[in-house]
């Protein structure tokens, strides 16, 4: 009984920032009509006053996000069409690391790579992982298996720390740049910047939550190789 509770606990902890994210961005989604202009509008809006021309504004299905190597803001569908306070502050969000590569921010390079890093560095650590017992077979050496092991595992807990260390760059791009354009441009409703502050609080803390559901996979790697 007190597994299960504490399970519960773990579980909990490492899903609950996913779900208040989604939580925030699903509030403030509706109306769908609050603002004249839509997420994708006001992002082509506040790139032109910026002189940043050569950034686009496009359409995606995998999730909002800024793309430094075609200099391109991708909202969802969503974000894009919507006129909801979600929508706009999630497009000057994005607008936000277009700004941060324009004004060429190290610190967004370097989470483009380290982001870039952590699918194939995932894949590896679960090829080692599933290798280890093999390891150990074919070089009758069960220290040969350990050592393989615990390579793989290492690689897997880098998958936490490589999406938290980006947390700085997302922060910025919320309350140094977003939350500023909108506030000093007026483009926000009365009553609606403390939304637009959770909204982005939201919106950087992204990476806390898939830092959170990478210690899922972990476990999940622990207890299949524990059987």
């Amino acid at each position: 009984m007190h597994l299960l509770i504490l399970g519960g606990l773990v579980l909990l902890l490492v899903l609950g920032p996913s779900l208040w994210v989604k939580r925030v961005m699903k509030k403030h989604a509706t109306p769908a009509d609050r603002y004249q202009g839509s997420g994708a509008e006001l992002a082509r809006h506040l790139l032109d006053q910026l002189d940043m021309q050569q950034v686009g504004v496009e359409q995606t299905d995998q999730g909002d996000h800024y793309d430094p190597i075609a200099k391109m803001v991708r909202l969802s569908q969503d974000n894009y069409e919507s006129h909801s306070l979600t929508a706009v502050t999630i497009a000057a969000h994005e607008v936000g690391h277009a700004i941060q590569d324009h004004q060429g921010y190290s610190p967004l390079r370097w989470r483009h790579r380290l982001v870039g890093w952590a699918g194939p560095a995932e894949k590896l650590a679960a090829a080692i992982l599933i290798a280890s017992p093999f390891v150990s077979m074919v070089t009758r050496a069960p220290v040969a298996g350990a050592l393989t092991f615990l390579v793989g595992f290492l690689f897997l807990g880098l998958m936490p720390v490589l999406h938290l260390v980006t947390l700085p760059v997302e922060l910025d791009a919320s309350f140094a740049r977003a939350l500023p354009m909108l506030s000093k441009g007026k483009f926000l409703k009365a009553g609606d910047e403390p939304h637009a502050r959770r909204i982005l609080t939201a919106a950087a803390c992204t990476y806390v939550a898939v830092s959170l559901m990478s210690l899922l996979n972990i476990a999940r790697w622990v207890a299949i190789l524990r059987r």
